[in-house]
């Protein structure tokens, strides 16, 4: 099978043709082709993605979730969450960012695509744990970096630096405890001691 390089216009192109109406902008930066599309169109577009031969992206290389309620210093008008996937054309040799908003900043629910690229399961359960994404009709939706008992999404802009509860060993009851996080801000800047002639020619 020959394999070739595709300029980033003709793979815009090719995936504004496959998707029509479904992509909401396709645009190039940095030689990249970027995709967005409505939280409603994701799946579909998916599958159009995977399947038009103009784009075969066939592999899923990375899924994630952004939380963009800080950015550009709190001007953001936007959605606040945002699912971005990178996928692979081997057989046509391109890439793309996939990128769709989640409408709901209190329940930020999208459809899973582990039908689509099976690859998507974990890095669903990461978007899920770490940003409190929920994927309808993930297969096994279960936390995958953070404890059981984790209360929070460490990942969201909002979440507190300390965390909300510490874990620990009681080798007294031979098990593992948690208990309110009980630290105090202090301020941790190095005192700095200098020769009276420091920095100077000799």
């Amino acid at each position: 099978m020959t394999t070739f390089s595709v300029l980033p216009e003709a793979i815009k192109n090719a995936v504004e043709t496959a998707l029509g109406d479904k992509a909401l902008d396709v645009s190039i930066a940095l030689d990249e082709v970027n995709v967005t599309v409505r939280a409603d169109d994701y799946h579909a577009a998916a599958l159009i993605l995977r399947d038009d031969s103009a784009c075969s992206f066939e592999q899923l290389i990375d899924l994630c979730a952004v939380d963009y309620s800080e950015f550009g210093a709190g001007d953001w008008d936007g959605a606040r969450f945002c699912v971005v996937c990178h996928l692979l054309s081997v057989a046509r040799n391109q890439r793309i960012r996939l990128k769709v908003f989640v409408t709901d900043d209190e329940l930020p629910i999208l459809p899973t695509v582990t039908d689509v690229w099976s690859s998507a399961n974990w890095f669903e359960r990461e978007a899920f744990d770490l940003f409190g994404v929920v994927f309808s009709g993930h297969p096994d939706l279960r936390r995958i970096l953070t404890d059981y008992g984790f209360v929070g999404h460490p990942f969201r802009k909002d979440f507190p630096r300390t965390g909300h509860v510490e874990m620990f060993f009681d080798a007294n009851l031979g098990r593992v405890v948690y208990r309110p996080i009980a630290i105090e801000n202090r301020e941790i800047t190095p005192r700095v001691i200098r020769e009276s002639n420091y920095g100077r020619l000799r």
